[in-house]
């Protein structure tokens, strides 16, 4: 199972859901205390801003973070559920765990599981850059950001309320 949160509700929801593995999505990825329940083997860390194209003086999602997304959810043992939050917990965690329920589940319908984070969600607005690249990775022939089209951005807020995401 998926949780994604914001930064703010981080040690709650990991301390409510037992989670073993946190990956954190946002731009100052130093601000974030890590629970002492969760090793530091098993928390990642990925500095990007909630940005979808190139802007001087920030850091865009990019293919390389993508890549360590996929790579840390791939090594994830699913023993204990995993945490994804970045700051607001509306655009790059929900992004990164759309990613990772598509990785885990290659033939798994990706409006399913984008329609599964909606109704989870109503303020979830998926980073559309970091679902572009991840379609790119996983092979799935632009079905990602057409189930994005298909559930429409999420309402206007300025911190999601944690949600979680069933893997089958």
């Amino acid at each position: 199972m998926i949780h994604v949160c914001s930064l703010a509700a981080l040690h709650p929801t990991v301390a409510a859901t037992g989670a073993s593995h946190i990956l954190s999505v946002m731009a100052n990825v130093g601000q974030v205390q890590r629970p002492p329940t969760v090793p530091e083997a098993n928390h990642l860390r990925i500095s990007m801003d909630d940005i979808t194209e190139d802007i001087d003086g920030f850091v865009a999602p990019n293919e390389q973070h993508i890549t360590q997304v996929l790579d840390f959810v791939r090594a994830w043992d699913r023993a204990a559920p995993l945490v994804v939050h970045c700051y607001a917990g509306i655009s790059r965690s929900t992004a990164s765990a759309f990613a990772a329920a598509c990785a885990l589940n290659p033939h798994r319908d990706e409006a399913v599981i984008a329609q599964q984070i909606r109704d989870a969600s109503p303020s979830a607005f998926p980073n559309r850059l970091i679902v572009t690249l991840a379609d790119r990775a996983l092979g799935r022939d632009g079905r990602m950001l057409r189930a994005l089209d298909k559930i429409g951005p999420g309402n206007l807020g300025i911190e999601g309320q944690p949600f979680r995401i069933d893997l089958e």
